[in-house]
């Protein structure tokens, strides 16, 4: 089994030879590394994209919108990705961003992931039927695992989320006071252990 420190390695040398500047490559062996780690098919979309990068011409993008185009070819997931890391403190404030046709999908999945946790809000990433929920680089929850990704998504959506508990304020108020049990009664032997704590010269 190959070790993450050396998927991250070739992912970063591969993405050289195909012509990124070696700053671009490091992010792509980064971002590599955590699909592999979370259990998503990073090495084969990877190797996928790049022969069809050989024949054909994606796009780059420069300034992010709320709704964005490609004027001709797909968008490069990769520098979509690196524009989206780089962006992210700013593209915050707005909930929704709409992206039509994305080469590879599934290779902007960890850029996400990271930008979730440099923002510290959970995100929604979507297109055709898959949903992945990021949390702040930790894991992420989908429904689609394993699965066969595709190498065109038409309409993709990013939704930046409202931290909110995941609990009820009933079901708070009724653990906090089960954790009142454990509360001690001060007592005056209590207060006089705690008011002539270390004055006592042990010399």
């Amino acid at each position: 089994m190959r070790s993450l420190s050396e998927i991250e390695t070739t992912s970063k040398r591969a993405s050289k030879a195909v012509g990124f500047s070696w700053g671009e490559a490091e992010e792509v062996g980064k971002s590599v590394r955590l699909l592999e780690l979370f259990g998503f098919p990073g090495i084969q979309n990877l190797i996928q994209y790049y022969q069809k990068k050989e024949k054909k011409k994606f796009e780059n993008i420069s300034a992010i919108n709320k709704n964005n185009r490609p004027s001709k070819n797909p968008f490069c997931p990769i520098l979509l990705g690196i524009c989206l890391l780089d962006q992210i403190r700013s593209l915050e404030n707005s909930k929704i961003y709409a992206f039509n046709k994305v080469a590879f999908p599934i290779l902007l999945l960890p850029f996400l992931s990271r930008s979730s946790q440099i923002i510290g809000k959970k995100i929604l990433f979507t297109f055709d039927k898959n949903n992945f929920l990021l949390n702040f680089n930790l894991n992420i929850f989908s429904n689609s695992f394993r699965g066969k990704f595709p190498s065109l998504a038409k309409k993709t959506r990013i939704y930046f989320l409202d931290n909110k508990d995941n609990f009820s304020t009933k079901d708070w108020n009724k653990l906090y006071r089960l954790s009142e049990n454990t509360f001690v009664e001060e007592t005056d032997s209590l207060k006089k252990g705690a008011a002539g704590a270390g004055l006592n010269d042990n010399d």
